[in-house]
Formats: C-alpha cells, sequence, structure tokens
C-alpha cells in the first residue's frame, strides 16, 4: 500500500511538472518574416518589409552588401545609411554614427572634410545616454538639429591645446584636446541631426601632433579620450543610443482603441515611454519573449534556469512562477530563504501529506497575491514620497524656502506649488494642453483653483551647479514688476525636472505674425515700432535698472509674445545668467539660437550684455524684413539674416529688402532704425551700443511716429527734452555711417557659420 502510494505521488509530480513546464519555442517576429538581417535580430514590431513590422516608422532597410570575398545583409535605419548595431524590446535603437573630420595640411589647406548628418526617421537620440564629443587642439565642434516644424537646436564644444605634453600626463575629456557636453534635453524629435568639426587656425600651429578635428555623437562609456586620438582618430563612426516607442499616446488612451493596441500578449503589461511620448510593452514577471505578438511571452522554467529550492526538495514550474516541494515524509516550504525541508514529528499517510500540500500551495499563493498586492501600494506609495522629497531637495526646494523666508515671505515672492496642483490644472499634463515645445522645454496650458489661467513649462538643469543661480533666477523674476516681461507666479520641485508657473498670453508670438501665413493679422509698422521699443525697455532693465544685472541669453521672435493688445511680453528665462555685481562678463557653456546667437560669444564663451544687444538686433532685422532669422530655403549667400541685412546695408540695398506688408512708414524713420539695427549687429561687442541707449533711441522715433500719425497730444517738456538728446545721440551715430564702417574687421559672421557648422 505504502509502495502504491508512494507510485502515485510521483507520478502526480511528474504530470504537474511536465504540464506547468512545457516549452515553446521563442516569438521574435511574424510567422514567415525573417528575424535577422546580417547578424542583428529584428524583432516585430520592427521588420524589413511594411507586412513584417508594426507600421511604417519600424520599418528597417536590409540591404545586401558585398567584399570581394563575401557578401551580407547590414540593417539600416530609415532614410539614412547609419548602420543598425542592435535592437532592443526595452526601446533602446544602437546606431553606427559618423565622426566628422576637418584636417589639413602642412600649408594650411583643407585635405579632407566630413561631415556627420543624420536623419534620424522616427526615433529619439536619448539625452541621458549619449554626449556630444570634439577632440583636437584647434577644434570647434557644432551640433545642429531640426525638428518637423523646422525649429533648430544647437550646441557645441570647443577643444583647445599648444603642446601633446599637457595632455600626455593627464587624458581627460576636460576641455583640453578633448572636450564632451551632454545632448540638448526634451521630448522634441530630432529630424535630422547635424553635426561637423570646425577650426580657428587651420591647426597650423600644432600640425605636427594634430593635423585633424574631430567630432561626434557617443554613447556614454563607448569612448575613452587617448593623445594618440589627435595625430590619428582610427574609428570612422561610434555607437549611438536612440529611444522608440509605438505611438504618441499614453498607455491609458492606447487601450482605448484594442485593434491598434501593441501589447498583444495577455501575459504582457504596458507603460509609458519617459525618454519620449508613447508606450511599451513589457511581458509579466517569470515570463519573456515578444509581448507585441499574441502568444509571444513564453513561461519561464525556473526549474531548468535558476531557482532557490534547497538540496532534496523537488521544483515544480508554474505559470510565472515556481514551488519547492519537500519529500512526503519532510516538512517546510524547500526555499533557501523560508522554512527548509525537515522531518515531521509525527507521520501522516500519503494522501494527506498530498492534500495537506495542495491547499497549503493554494492558501500560500492566495495570501502571496493578496499581501503583495497591498505591499506593492504601500511600497509605491512610500517610495512615490520619498522621490519627491529628493525631487525637492536636488531641485533647491530647500535654498529657495530660505530665500523666501528671508524676503520675509512676500507676496511678490514666488510660490511653491505642489505637483498635484499643477497635475489638477494640466489634466496631468494632457498632450492636448501643450501650447509650444523648444528648446528650454515644454510649457502646458492649466487653470489653477482660482480661475487664473496659467502656462506651465517643464524647464529642464542639466548640472546641478546651475541649481542655486536657478533659485536666484526664480526669486530675481518673480519679484519683477515690468509690464512688458511674462509674469513667474512660481515653480514646482516635487518634479526630475523643475516646473515654472507663468501668467497665460494669450495672442502667440512675434514669429507667428511675422512668418505664419495662416496668420490674418498683420502687424503694421507702428505696431512694430511700438514692439521694438517695448523689448528693448525690458533688456535696458534687465541690464541696468534690476536689483542684480540680469543677461537673457536668449533673444528671439519666439520669445517675445502678443497679449490681447499686441502688447509685447519678453519670455522664457530658461537660459538667462545672473551677472554677479563686480563682473561685466561670464564664461559659460555656449548656449542660444542659431541666427539669433552673438558671434564673439560663441568664439570666446564670454557672456557679456552685449550678447543680447546682438539677439535683439537680429530680431530688430526681422520686424524690417519679415523674413526669418535663419532659413535654408533661402539661397546660400542669404541664408543668414544678419549677415544679409548688413551688406544689404553697406551697399544701400535698405529697400530691397524691406518687408512688402509696411507701407504707411515713413523711409527716413526706416533708415534710422535700420541704422540701430545695423550697429546692434557689429560683431565686436564694444562696438554696439547698450540696450539703454537703444531703447532710448526707439523711444524717440516713436514719439516723432505718432505726433506725425496726428495723435494729438502737445510734447511736454520732459518729452521734448528726451527728443533732443536721443535726435542727437542718432545724428552723431548717422556720421559713424556714413564715414563706410567696415563691418569685417575681425572675421564675419559668414566666416564664422561656415568654419563651424561646415559650409565652405
Amino acid at each position: 500500500m505504502l509502495m502504491v502510494l508512494h507510485s502515485k505521488h510521483l507520478l502526480f509530480l511528474v504530470v504537474v511538472t511536465v504540464f506547468l513546464s512545457k516549452v515553446a519555442s521563442q516569438l521574435l517576429s511574424l510567422p514567415n518574416c525573417p528575424t535577422k538581417c546580417g547578424s542583428v535580430t529584428i524583432p516585430f514590431p520592427f521588420g524589413t518589409t511594411k507586412g513584417c513590422s508594426l507600421d511604417n516608422t519600424f520599418l528597417i532597410n536590409c540591404n545586401k552588401t558585398s567584399t570581394s570575398s563575401t557578401s551580407t545583409h547590414v540593417p539600416y535605419l530609415p532614410h539614412s545609411k547609419r548602420i543598425v548595431l542592435n535592437i532592443s524590446l526595452d526601446g533602446e535603437l544602437h546606431v553606427a554614427w559618423p565622426v566628422a573630420r576637418d584636417c589639413y595640411a602642412e600649408n594650411s589647406k583643407l585635405v579632407n572634410q566630413t561631415y556627420g548628418i543624420v536623419n534620424t526617421a522616427h526615433f529619439h537620440i536619448s539625452s541621458t545616454r549619449n554626449k556630444f564629443i570634439a577632440v583636437g587642439c584647434d577644434t570647434s565642434g557644432g551640433l545642429v538639429a531640426y525638428d518637423s516644424g523646422g525649429n533648430n537646436y544647437t550646441a557645441a564644444c570647443v577643444a583647445l591645446c599648444n603642446r601633446l605634453n599637457d595632455i600626455v600626463a593627464h587624458e581627460s575629456c576636460s576641455g583640453t584636446g578633448c572636450c564632451e557636453i551632454p545632448i540638448p534635453q526634451g521630448h522634441v524629435l530630432m529630424k535630422v541631426i547635424y553635426v561637423s568639426a570646425g577650426v580657428f587656425n587651420n591647426h597650423s600651429a600644432v600640425h605636427d601632433f594634430n593635423p585633424c578635428g574631430y567630432a561626434f555623437l557617443v554613447e556614454n562609456g563607448a569612448y575613452e579620450f587617448k593623445s594618440t586620438d589627435l595625430l590619428k582618430l582610427e574609428k570612422e563612426e561610434f555607437p549611438v543610443m536612440f529611444d522608440w516607442a509605438v505611438g504618441n499616446q499614453t498607455c491609458q488612451e492606447a487601450r482605448k482603441n484594442l485593434s491598434n493596441y501593441a501589447c498583444k500578449d495577455n501575459k504582457s503589461t504596458c507603460y509609458n515611454s519617459t525618454e519620449r511620448s508613447g508606450y511599451l510593452c513589457r511581458c509579466f514577471h517569470g515570463y519573456r519573449g515578444n509581448p507585441y505578438l499574441i502568444h509571444g511571452c513564453q513561461d519561464i522554467n525556473e526549474c531548468k534556469e535558476s531557482n532557490d529550492c534547497v538540496e532534496g526538495a523537488t521544483c515544480i514550474n508554474l505559470p510565472g512562477s515556481y514551488h519547492c516541494l519537500c519529500p512526503a515524509e519532510y516538512e517546510g516550504n524547500g526555499k533557501m530563504n523560508g522554512t527548509r525541508c525537515s522531518p515531521k514529528s509525527n507521520t501522516k499517510s500519503r494522501k494527506e501529506i498530498i492534500l495537506i500540500i495542495g491547499l497549503s500551495v493554494s492558501a500560500s499563493l492566495v495570501a502571496l497575491v493578496v499581501g503583495s498586492f497591498y505591499a506593492y501600494l504601500a511600497l509605491k506609495k512610500r517610495k512615490l514620497i520619498k522621490l519627491k522629497e529628493q525631487y525637492f531637495q536636488r531641485n533647491g526646494g530647500l535654498l529657495l524656502q530660505q530665500k523666501i523666508v528671508r524676503h520675509g515671505g512676500s507676496t511678490e515672492t514666488a510660490k511653491v506649488f505642489t505637483v498635484e496642483e499643477l497635475n489638477e490644472a494640466t489634466n496631468n499634463f494632457d498632450e492636448g494642453k501643450i501650447l509650444g515645445q523648444g528648446g528650454q522645454g515644454t510649457v502646458y496650458k492649466g487653470v489653477l483653483q482660482d480661475k487664473r489661467i496659467v502656462a506651465i513649462k517643464k524647464s529642464k538643469i542639466g548640472d546641478p551647479k546651475q541649481i542655486e543661480p536657478f533659485i536666484n533666477e526664480v526669486i530675481v523674476l518673480s519679484q519683477i514688476n515690468h509690464r512688458n516681461v511674462v509674469k513667474l507666479l512660481g515653480c514646482c520641485l516635487e518634479t526630475e525636472v523643475p516646473l515654472l508657473v507663468y501668467e497665460f498670453i494669450s495672442n502667440g508670438t512675434v514669429y507667428e505674425h511675422l512668418h505664419d501665413q495662416n496668420q490674418t493679422l498683420k502687424l503694421t509698422w507702428k505696431t512694430r515700432l511700438r514692439i521694438a521699443k517695448e523689448t528693448a525697455g525690458v533688456l535696458a532693465y534687465l541690464h541696468s535698472s534690476a536689483s542684480t544685472p540680469i543677461i537673457h541669453r536668449d533673444v528671439k521672435s519666439t520669445n517675445i509674445l502678443l497679449d490681447h493688445n499686441l502688447t509685447a511680453k519678453v519670455s522664457d528665462f530658461g537660459a538667462s545668467r545672473i551677472l554677479p555685481l563686480d563682473h561685466s562678463q561670464i564664461t559659460t557653456l555656449v548656449q542660444g539660437t542659431l541666427g539669433y546667437l552673438d558671434p564673439e560669444y560663441f568664439h570666446t564663451s564670454q557672456l557679456t550684455e552685449k550678447s543680447d544687444v546682438y539677439s535683439f538686433g537680429v530680431v530688430l532685422a526681422e520686424l524690417l524684413t519679415g523674413k526669418k532669422a535663419l532659413s535654408f530655403s533661402r539661397p546660400e549667400e542669404d541664408r543668414n539674416l544678419a549677415l544679409y541685412f548688413v551688406s544689404s546695408m553697406k551697399e544701400g540695398r535698405l529697400h530691397h529688402i524691406l518687408d512688402t506688408n509696411i507701407d504707411e512708414a515713413n523711409i527716413e524713420q526706416l533708415k534710422e532704425v535700420a541704422f540701430i539695427a545695423e550697429r546692434c549687429l557689429r560683431l565686436k561687442g564694444e562696438e554696439r551700443p547698450t540696450m539703454k541707449e537703444v531703447a532710448m533711441e526707439l523711444e524717440g522715433i516713436l514719439v516723432f511716429e505718432e505726433h506725425r500719425w496726428g495723435s494729438g497730444n502737445l510734447f511736454s517738456e520732459e518729452t521734448d527734452n528726451l527728443l533732443r538728446a536721443a535726435s542727437s545721440f542718432i545724428n552723431v551715430e548717422n556720421g559713424v555711417y556714413g564715414s563706410g564702417t567696415n563691418c569685417s574687421d575681425s572675421y564675419s559672421i559668414n566666416q564664422m557659420s561656415m568654419s563651424t557648422f561646415g559650409g565652405r
């Protein structure tokens, strides 16, 4: 009898084990679709043909390449010649990125020049997993990226050195021979990325050990600088990490249409992508495979792979888990971290043992599921609270509270919003609430509990050293009460990146009114002149009248908003820097927008108030000509508006470039404004006027103009004195223009842009 029961017990275990641990072949691609291209696995949703991929965004070109001895297939990124190195179902895609180089002979003649131009198709370059690197002793690396809307994002890195010995002793990518910077962050899909290597002196002083300059994107940890790279960089390309996700919806939105829902396997779960819009799928714990395919997630047989059953216990595989069963004459759960198998004090029949084991396993599983669920909720809540506290401290929350107390808790200081308040205001940052996206972050429209309409910007801080300047900026901007500055109402520091809350401005940007063909309202010259005067007044106030001087650093027409009365409101101080009272300049990482960027600041990294003056000069040129600051649809010599405007002024062709929508203005008055713009655009900062001088001149011109338009107001004595002073100042400067000032004394804007961004 005992032998019969023992045999039945063993048979039961065998049947259960075989039933629960069946292993199916791992599914990676759709039926009859290739799973590899060369040596690279192509898992669904990717595919090499339309019928084998989820949609066209996941198509991989599998082209045949041949050498003298062999031929094979190589996967390429769609719409480009970049080789795909690896595809992960975790939302990662490795691509080979080309090295841009600029090589010179001993006679300083250019002998080799290549660029790194990549169409990224439908994928993001990871801003946290990659770096931009420039290598050389006479090298400036430039990165320009364009999104689907035509907006551009720029970054630059300068590597210099004089002697090879300075580098051999300490090989690090810290600016001497090699520099590295992070990739501009944001959830913006870059369609085309352009990398170039430029020079300052054609490597003439360092040619014997560094004839070439290099620039490239590379995944973190995939490149380590060596001094021998200065003589020759062996690699032609480096791996770069891309992010991918399905669609642009959240999991909650995608589940509403199950026919298009990508997580096909019922043993899979959906989670939102943290790097970009869209979602990803993942197999449940205890399963592995491809969650994008029906039956793609297969049970892991822990009994055959890895488990913690003690010696003598029998491992039974269960769907998504496993159980360690002690022999019949022993008790315990048979796991290393649990109750090990030990002899029972009194023996029972085999049937009773099996029944008890079955009931125990069932009860244990139920208790485990229920207990795990509540433990998960408690742990998740505790983790969320701890994470919010970490974000608050990392983003300078304690420092901000100290400064608010120091200001006496005045209502003029910034309010610290909670993340719950802003989630409620924006419906959890719904994509339908997005007002716009840019290099400094994404802006959402929100409604606070007191019914105020606000604009909430998800800004970025890339360097922990910038925390204190950022908090100081919040305090300073929250106390600025200038009618032409977008009011900063407060911030939230409980999220991964700080959230800034501004007053909502309803009538778009100057850029949209000038360049959007769908705009029915065209700006008159009187309105344009007033916008220029109001913007200049803000910059003059920031430079001269604020308690601590502030340099805006990103003055452009997209950062000048218009309210319902078309009153100018200067916005986006995310790139601004506070200038110490005892300094006239500060050294910073070059940041700004191509087309508006001060060339002197670009080459020296020395940020001054005159950098804002140059950018404002480009805005003035926009208002006069109606042309974009930078447009690749124009002829090459006219792409840069600043260069085009200055050369047209020197050749006396101002009337040829004026906006045709300006029809009621006095030509002499247009010349006066154009002269101001030309002075602002001088290459040497010391030759540019201050914003205070510019604001005074524009104020004088506007008062004269309002009088000419018949405002009917008599001049007061104070206004009369102001006009005489402004007129005198303008006449003096007109004398300078009459002397034929040469705007290319040191180097031209065209030379700067070509040497840095590849146009030769």
